[in-house]
């Protein structure tokens, strides 16, 4: 069976109904591009019989975009290759533009990448108006750019100020939002209107001559001199390589395919496009963000590591323990997703607070267009304030979001754990407290779990499932669920301090502290993370988290180990965290830290760190700075694989990046390890080891791997 349908009717209308047999979605892949020239050959030769052709799809979407593992399989080396893939796409959907005959799109489902460029191919487009439908060219989200004359069509269409934005920021867009930028014809309610307006429009005699191909045609907001105004063309590459910091090339070639396109005719602008799609197609970057940002995100979201041969389950009744910043946010993520919560606190009046916190937040979502009035007021109508442990009768769920002290998490845990439904699973969202040693105060310690949610919850994706010593499979198949429930990503980890996320956090930002105690400047230090693509310095997070907090962490972790009878070996950048705090400096919530803070909420680094520390007086460059706060992070991640904390590459680097932070453009920290190759990195680590301390050692895993040079897959 064919992956395009090809019908013909009496009134000589053929209606091309997009089909991938046996598959859940329409993809562009080879058999596609092979189907769509059957199709098109087939048009040209039955052209005299027919008067009109409709495109349209018999999944719930209308075409997702490339074979990602194709693009995957390239090499530098392959780069004449995927020029001319590229260029076979375009000219088949150029074909279809210049058939002669009326040919229109009836979207009925999201059309993304090849989809959208299938759909701008034609000459009108009617889209039904159906909820979370989207249309756009979100390839750079991935690394790539549109390659089947994306760029070359929207940028005639609605200019290159208007197009731009949607090609590099790679954002998708609603119906209403196309119709308002003159990219679709028409809003319809659903496919059947579509398909009658399609042929309404064929009867009409519409223009089929495409404006670009029109003598005399000018691209929109273009004058005489320029292709654009004079301040966009001189603004927008100097704001993009302040916003990417260069790390995405494949936002710099969508730029320049858009720029470089609109100088030339038609032609030579899918030349170009072509050209700088096999740039970034046989590169590393693309590469690393398809592993991790698609194949590794799609088999988190689709629950790989849910245990097999359990019935799924659903929260209907959730309970919150602590009105907090991290328990608010807990209970509106459950209720935004129509979970009716319990949010208790010490007091009615503490949970009260919570939820005025909640309802700032809502009011400010209304604010900025993020939801209604009505919806805002049934997720609040769906969290209950209490201050009461009897109200938290018959939750599914109950999710401890309390201060990071054992005591006071067993006393929680007592007091609300009988509340449960029968089955009902216990969890805890402490960041670093082992959840084997936590459910010790659990009448059942094989349904406790640890729920790792990362602040803000609203807009942090990520969930870290930490699985105790005597969590059961049928937990953590109930606790997957959740999270999914929910619409957060999870990754899953067994017990040990720190988990996974936290571990390696750690020795990034101590990393930070540790250079500037080397006598290497802080702003460097700080501007360097930034380039890198870490979101935030290694010394503001420090201040932010406090480095009180951070001090008495360590301080705890030492008198549990003498409790233990182990030892814990010396970590980097303790020392001057401990220094700072012994010299006032506990952060910022005291006042400041390695940042002075304005009243205006402005920062300035603390001139003291020269004079406590001599920052500023060692040699040293970017690249030595870049490589020791991405290597530790990766090095940490290789020892928790190692120790068979995460046991899958695939957690590791989803981990990294949806909730530390690890720069996108890396594919996350093992990704990372095999963009370098891991005999590069061990030499590197090495050398990093032997000028800046053994914490940078490779770890024998590495050296095994590094040996057969074998990647982390």
């Amino acid at each position: 069976m064919d992956c395009i349908r090809y019908d013909r009717d009496a009134d000589g209308i053929v209606t091309l109904t997009l089909d991938n047999p046996g598959k859940s979605a329409n993809m562009m892949n080879t058999a596609f591009r092979a189907a769509l020239e059957r199709a098109v050959d087939r048009l040209e030769a039955e052209r005299g019989q027919i008067r009109g052709v409709i495109v349209t799809s018999a999944k719930k979407t209308f075409l997702a975009g490339g074979d990602l593992s194709a693009i995957l399989a390239l090499t530098p080396g392959d780069f004449a290759d995927a020029f001319h893939r590229a260029e076979h796409t375009k000219s088949l959907l150029r074909r279809l533009e210049l058939l002669g005959r009326p040919v229109a799109a009836a979207i009925n489902g999201s059309a993304l990448g090849g989809g959208m460029e299938l759909c701008l191919a034609c000459h009108a487009r009617f889209c039904v108006d159906a909820k979370g439908l989207k249309l756009g060219l979100p390839e750079t989200n991935l690394g790539l750019i549109p390659a089947a004359g994306g760029i070359v069509r929207l940028v005639r269409m609605i200019g290159l100020q208007a197009a731009v934005p949607m090609i590099v920021d790679g954002k998708s867009i609603s119906p209403a939002k196309a119709l308002e930028l003159g990219l679709v014809t028409e809003v319809v309610p659903d496919i059947d209107t579509a398909l009658r307006q399609a042929r309404d429009w064929i009867a009409s005699g519409p223009e089929l001559t495409k404006p670009w191909d029109r003598k005399g045609y000018t691209l929109p907001g273009s004058t005489e001199a320029y292709i654009a105004d004079p301040m966009y063309l001189r603004t927008a590459p100097i704001l993009l390589i302040k916003k990417s910091r260069g790390r995405y090339p494949a936002q710099e070639a969508a730029m320049r395919a858009a720029f470089e396109g609109a100088s030339v005719d038609f032609d030579a602008a899918s030349r170009i496009e072509s050209r700088r799609f096999a740039e970034v197609g046989t590169g590393p970057v693309a590469k690393n963000m398809i592993t991790t940002l698609f194949f590794h995100m799609q088999d988190a979201n689709a629950g790989k590591a849910r245990p097999e041969g359990i019935a799924p389950r659903k929260v209907s009744r959730l309970g919150v323990l602590g009105a907090g910043m991290m328990g608010g946010g807990i209970a509106h993520a459950a209720a935004s997703r129509g979970v009716d919560c319990v949010m208790k606190d010490a007091t009615l009046e503490n949970a009260e607070k919570g939820m005025d916190r909640l309802r700032g937040m809502v009011e400010g979502q209304i604010a900025r267009g993020h939801t209604s009035r009505d919806k805002a007021d049934a997720l609040l109508a769906r969290i209950r304030p209490s201050g009461e442990a009897k109200d938290l009768d018959g939750c599914d769920l109950i999710i401890e979001a309390v201060f990071e002290d054992r005591a006071l998490k067993a006393s929680v845990t007592r007091e609300a754990e009988p509340m449960l439904a029968p089955g009902g699973i216990f969890a805890s969202n402490t960041s670093t407290l082992p959840i084997t040693g936590l459910a010790e105060a659990s009448a059942k310690p094989a349904n406790f779990i640890g729920l790792h949610f990362f602040s803000p919850v609203d807009r942090m994706p990520l969930v870290e499932i930490i699985k105790g010593r005597e969590t059961s499979a049928e937990t953590l198949a109930g606790a997957l669920d959740f999270v999914q429930q929910i619409g957060k990503t999870p990754i899953v980890v067994n017990d040990s301090r720190g988990f996974f996320t936290s571990r390696v956090f750690g020795t990034y930002i101590r990393e930070g502290a540790q250079m500037v105690e080397d006598g290497i400047s802080a702003a460097l230090v700080e501007n360097v993370a930034a380039d890198a693509g870490l979101p935030v310095g290694p010394l503001t997070v420090l201040d932010q988290v406090s480095l009180s907090l951070t001090h008495s962490a360590r301080q705890q972790a030492l008198r549990d180990a003498e409790a233990e009878g182990t030892t814990l070996a010396p970590a980097a950048g303790y020392g001057i965290i401990a220094r700072m705090v012994e010299l006032g400096r506990p952060g910022r919530a005291g006042g400041g830290g390695f940042y002075d803070y304005g009243a205006d909420g402005s920062k300035t680094l603390w001139p003291g760190l020269a004079t406590q520390f001599n920052a500023g007086s060692a040699s040293i460059d970017a690249k030595e700075v870049e490589d020791r706060l991405l290597y530790i992070q990766a090095i940490e991640a290789i020892r928790i694989f190692e120790e068979g904390v995460v046991e899958t590459v695939r957690d590791a680097n989803v981990g990294s990046i949806l909730g530390i932070g690890y720069p996108r453009w890396t594919g996350g920290v093992l990704q990372f390890v095999t963009m370098i190759g891991t005999a590069a990195f061990a030499a590197r680590a090495d050398a990093l080891a032997d000028a800046h301390g053994e914490r940078f050692r490779p770890p024998a895993l590495l050296r095994e791997k590094a040996a057969r040079n074998e990647a982390f897959v």
